[in-house]
């Protein structure tokens, strides 16, 4: 219930983005136009926004002889999680990151970067693992793939905005200045309407899906030392990623300093450290109990 409310209020919000960059370009007629595009893509999203972010980051699918230590390990935990076996992907990216997608556990899609196969031990890797599957169960994909989609469209707006103020800059007439100054608005308002998009995801899904992970495995040490490790390549291995899609990573690609600290999309990797301690803790309780 709660995540439909959250997706309702977040298309509404970026409908309306689209809306007002639309006639700050084209006047009432552009406005129509992106009422239009923001139709299509809300109704686009809901059904095709997996297939558009994996191609977007030009994953590759991969099966048990493609990779057979990655699928295995996402094959063993969708059965001891008892949920559908999602896709697996391989994106050309050397930042060790890892997302997932899908709009029901029925249409789920793990995909994870060439770099945290190569920079990440297995056992870590299998925390990661976890937690995405975490995210698709819980449904939190739904919404962090709206999301992209729709910021995708905003970000596509506001491009053709600086094209648009770039055209006018020229003209001195009234309708000059208006699209000049139309276009200026737009380019102001899309990183606005970015950090709009990623703090709408709730940080708390984040730490659901640590715990969750933390509980199928048994243990979230190995997860918290994931964390730790990706967030150390997000500092020092550039990623070729969209900001509008930065909350779709288990960790953000982008490094947590200057501007990027002020407008989080993920808790602190400490925070989430330090709570995946406590379940592990509350995990060996229970075991000691039994």
């Amino acid at each position: 219930m709660w995540n439909n409310l959250k997706t309702t209020l977040l298309l509404a919000t970026l409908t309306g983005l689209l809306v007002f960059i639309g006639r700050a370009l084209g006047g009432p007629s552009g406005m129509l136009i992106a009422l239009g595009v923001a139709a299509l893509m809300n109704l686009g999203s809901w059904w095709f926004s997996d297939k558009l972010i994996l191609a977007m980051y030009r994953a590759q699918a991969v099966g048990p002889a493609d990779a057979p230590q990655l699928y295995g390990m996402v094959q063993e935990l969708a059965a001891r999680a008892q949920m559908p076996m999602p896709r697996v992907y391989v994106i050309p990216e050397a930042q060790p990151n890892a997302f997932a997608t899908g709009r029901d556990p029925e249409h789920g899609a793990v995909a994870v970067t060439e770099g945290i196969l190569r920079l990440v031990p297995p056992d870590e890797l299998r925390g990661v693992l976890a937690h995405e599957l975490a995210h698709i169960r819980n449904r939190d994909t739904l919404i962090s793939a709206v999301a992209a989609v729709i910021g995708g469209a905003v970000s596509m707006l506001a491009s053709w905005a600086q094209w648009a103020l770039l055209m006018g800059a020229g003209r001195r007439d009234e309708e000059g200045e208006g699209a000049g100054i139309g276009g200026l608005v737009s380019i102001l308002v899309a990183p606005i309407a970015a950090t709009l998009i990623q703090l709408a995801i709730s940080r708390s899904r984040e730490y659901q899906a640590d715990a969750w992970a933390a509980r199928l495995i048994g243990d979230g040490r190995p997860l918290a030392r994931a964390l730790q490790r990706l967030e150390h390549g997000a500092a020092h291995i550039p990623a070729h990623a969209d900001p509008a899609t930065a909350h779709l990573f288990i960790v953000s690609p982008f490094s947590g300093g200057g501007v990027f600290a002020l407008f989080r999309t993920h808790p602190r990797t400490e925070d989430r450290v330090a709570r995946l301690l406590e379940v592990t803790a509350e995990l060996r309780q229970g075991t000691l109990a039994g």
